[in-house]
């Protein structure tokens, strides 16, 4: 009988651990657990590791607190990095759909995809892959306030046995060595966590209820005993490990049909967990929108700064929106104004170097930051100077690259990025925007070194060949001229008058007339890429007489 009904009590159960049962309804499980530290999965220490391919879909960031960004490729979620943009934190997070009876497919090899953005310029993007037995749709947002990734998940399938499974490749640290990976619960919640010290990462999910989302886990060792080789072998998921490492590890979970996985980082499990369950908590509308938001009213200042020309193309004006959007995506936040050249590993799937493009080149950082300048981005410019200015050399030119901290990477010398500094620097006076940034001893510094090493330089921009190159000596040309407004006016007239010269000089140093090539096409002459320094001592024997910068220069008071 009803004990409401009968107005009499029920008996109280007779545990705790009853109680407990009667309240949830679901079986009791520890709230806390971990495997122990002699249980591993076999095929330690894994193969070799890579990175992934460095063809990306997209790249994305929020412009709040939040140290994450994020990439996309082949529909899934590349490298994601945390807390600086030259530190990747895991290779990549895909999907396998699989009815556990044979029939399994890894998602990003299907090939047959669409991703857009959820709104214009907004970095948040929305996938779907398409398969004849099923459908992935993924809704993929960093979290505005937290440094944790928010995917929304949802499978579509006539076949009620269909299930969906993450793949996670953790490469904690920039690498794919040494990591360990745990499927663990933490305060009642199933979680994937990976760890390399000092970083960690932890993976949870949630239904529509905010419930626990994940099945069952496990990880392994890539190539060996990872998700992908379960399936690979048997078709399904039949393995379990709850722990491997230190290695080349991978993690994988069964999940709900429809779900919100939360990818966190931390200095631990516990805290990147922490992290990770309390973005779970909110829903994930609330924390798109929180994204779309910011990016909308970032996109409105620019716009009110950077008036476009009326009647331009849909397509075109979509294009410049997506431009500004990954530009702004690549500033870091631990180094205020530095950029690496592109959150991607080149050849990445070859190898386990984390280098090339997760470098600064002062050439390219100019060149990114002018964009941000042209519509609006005074207050990035002036971070970029500044960080410039601390990372000169003190022989007044800098590191061919460099990582965001200041350590040099590649040590060639290029001319034309120990310019561009200064033609920042000239762009921000030229819109009375300098704010108080004293810049007079890095122009001096910079021009200096142009003037003792120049006109040829070292490396050209494409960083193979020493010689006379246009587009190193037109920079540095320009540098001076806007640079000479930075000096006392005996050393400004000497750094017009050496502008003067080697601009003077352009055709006789890099022009070639009547070569075999010029007959070919059927000009007289052409702009050679690269002129050997030898071509100042023919026919000029005055190449070197007006050079007084080489000495040194002064600092207008």
């Amino acid at each position: 009988m009803n004990a409401r009904i009968s107005n009499r009590l029920a008996p109280p159960p007779c545990d705790g651990k009853a109680a407990a049962l009667s309240i949830s309804a679901r079986p009791a499980v520890p709230a806390d657990w971990e495997p122990d530290a002699a249980v591993d999965a076999l095929g330690k220490p894994g193969i070799s590791p890579t990175w992934t391919s460095s063809a990306k879909d997209a790249v994305g960031c929020s412009l709040g607190a939040p140290r994450l960004w994020f990439t996309l490729g082949y529909g899934i979620v590349n490298e994601v990095y945390w807390p600086r943009t030259d530190l990747p934190q895991i290779r990549d997070l895909g999907f396998i759909v699989a009815d556990g009876k044979g029939f399994w497919a890894e998602v990003k090899r299907g090939g047959a995809y669409t991703i857009c953005s959820t709104a214009s310029g907004v970095p948040a993007f929305e996938i779907v892959h398409t398969h004849a037995r099923y459908v992935l749709r993924l809704r993929i947002s960093p979290d505005p306030r937290r440094d944790v990734l928010s995917i929304e998940s949802g499978l579509e399938s006539d076949d009620p046995d269909m299930r969906l499974y993450v793949l996670l490749a953790a490469h904690l640290g920039a690498t794919g060595l040494d990591n360990r990976a745990i499927v663990a619960r933490h305060r009642g919640r199933h979680v994937l966590g990976a760890e390399k010290f000092p970083f960690a990462l932890a993976l949870a999910a949630v239904d529509a209820r905010q419930q626990d989302a994940i099945v069952r886990a496990g990880c392994g060792y890539v190539g060996a005993t990872d998700g992908w080789q379960d399936f690979a072998r048997n078709g399904a998921m039949t393995w379990e490990s709850p722990a491997a490492g230190p290695g080349n590890v991978a993690l994988m979970a069964e999940l709900s049909r429809h779900c919100v996985l939360a990818l966190g980082f931390g200095s631990s499990r516990e805290a990147a967990a922490t992290l990770a369950v309390s973005s779970l908590m909110q829903p994930f509308e609330d924390l798109l929108a929180g994204q779309v938001s910011d990016w909308q009213a970032w996109h409105r200042r620019c716009a009110e700064c950077c008036v476009r020309p009326k009647g331009v193309a849909v397509d075109l004006e979509e294009q410049f929106v997506i431009s500004a959007t990954v530009l702004r995506c690549h500033r870091d936040k631990t180094f205020p104004g530095a950029m690496v050249a592109s959150l991607s590993i080149p050849w990445g799937d070859s190898g386990d170097e984390r280098g090339g493009y997760h470098l600064v080149w002062p050439r390219d950082l100019v060149e990114c930051v002018g964009a941000l300048l042209a519509f609006g981005g005074e207050d990035e410019a002036r971070e970029t100077l500044c960080y410039l200015i601390a990372t000169q050399n003190s022989q007044g030119h800098w590191h061919q690259n460099q990582w965001l901290g200041g350590h040099p990477s590649w040590q060639g010398i290029q001319l034309d990025e120990v310019a561009f500094p200064v033609l920042l620097a000239g762009a921000l006076a030229e819109r009375k925007a300098l704010g108080g940034i004293g810049v007079e001893d890095m122009v001096r510094r910079a021009l200096g070194f142009i003037a003792s090493r120049g006109p040829s330089t070292d490396q050209d921009r494409w960083e193979e060949n020493a010689g006379i190159n246009t587009f190193t000596l037109a920079t540095c040309i320009a540098a001076f001229v806007v640079g000479s407004t930075f000096l006392d006016d005996n050393a400004a007239r000497w750094a017009l008058d050496l502008a003067d010269f080697w601009n003077a000089s352009i055709e006789h140093w890099t022009v070639a007339h009547d070569t075999d090539l010029a007959r070919q096409v059927g000009v007289s002459g052409y702009y050679v890429r690269t002129a050997p320094a030898s071509v100042m001592e023919i026919g000029c024997d005055s190449a070197w007489k007006i050079d007084p910068l080489r000495w040194g220069i002064g600092v207008q008071n």
